[in-house]
């Protein structure tokens, strides 16, 4: 039997039996015989056919209610979703399950998947945070609800990555207004990420960034307002020296500094 031959015998061969599992599985879909349905379910599960799964898995979650097949079904339907990378859906199936079954083996597990699929859903740092908020207190709420948990470690790890992709959204925010100008906004944003975030890896340059938006906003303003702008520079400066004489940038905010000063006399 040539390559050719052997090639054509295994095409069939997967043909038949792709074809009579999808016969088996269509009977199983119209059966009544819903322990059938959960072994079945359960073997599909353990192959990785998630799908099959979740389908038969579906009808059985209220065939089974009040059992103690339900949690167990349930615990699966919710995984299912979870390794299709439906992190959505899981996330609120996980976190229903801990709901449902507080007393469960499985309920700790479910309430930090819960938290977990907030995190999966946290986007980049350049679009809607929305879920990163999300999962922050989703963290937070595992956290205080399992204290002893040994998942703590793993949710203040993730939690620090949260907040740093929010903190790295505040300073490209801050950066794009001072890039485009708009200094009296990059001042307002610096500013609040200063606060929200004062330990950023990011402090030293928004420092920097306030004080010479403070200056081109003076420069650049009616005379009225440029005495009461040059001292906000003036401040800016010896806020900046205090916390960062050795910064690269010193030279360029000395020069800023007794321009600010010259202007003020003038």
């Amino acid at each position: 039997m040539n390559v050719k031959h052997i090639l054509i015998s295994i095409f069939l061969g997967l043909s038949i039996i792709v074809i009579t599992s999808c016969s088996e599985y269509q009977k199983l879909l119209k059966s009544s015989d819903f322990d059938a349905k959960y072994d079945k379910a359960i073997e599909y599960y353990e192959n990785n056919d998630y799908y099959r799964a979740q389908s038969l898995l579906e009808e059985l979650l209220t065939v089974y209610k009040g059992t103690e097949k339900a949690e167990q079904a349930y615990y699966y339907y919710a995984y299912c979703y979870y390794y299709m990378d439906d992190y959505l859906l899981a996330g609120y199936h996980f976190k229903i399950f801990a709901q449902t079954y507080p007393n469960s083996k499985y309920a700790e597990e479910c309430s930090f998947l819960s938290a977990y699929c907030h995190y999966l859903n946290s986007p980049n740092y350049s679009l809607d945070q929305a879920d990163t908020y999300k999962a922050i207190d989703a963290m937070q709420l595992f956290i205080n609800k399992y204290p002893e948990s040994k998942r703590i470690d793993t949710c203040n790890i993730l939690i620090d990555k949260l907040r740093f992709k929010l903190e790295t959204k505040s300073y490209n925010n801050a950066k794009l207004y001072f890039k485009l100008g708009d200094y009296k906004a990059a001042i307002t944003t610096i500013k609040v990420s200063l606060n929200d975030f004062p330990d950023s890896e990011y402090r030293e340059e928004l420092m920097f960034l306030l004080l010479k938006s403070n200056f081109l906003l003076a420069e650049n303003s009616i005379r009225n307002k440029q005495a009461e702008r040059y001292q906000s520079t003036l401040n800016e400066y010896y806020a900046f020296i205090d916390e960062f004489p050795d910064n690269e940038n010193i030279k360029e905010a000395e020069k800023i500094y007794e321009q600010s000063i010259n202007n003020l006399k003038n």
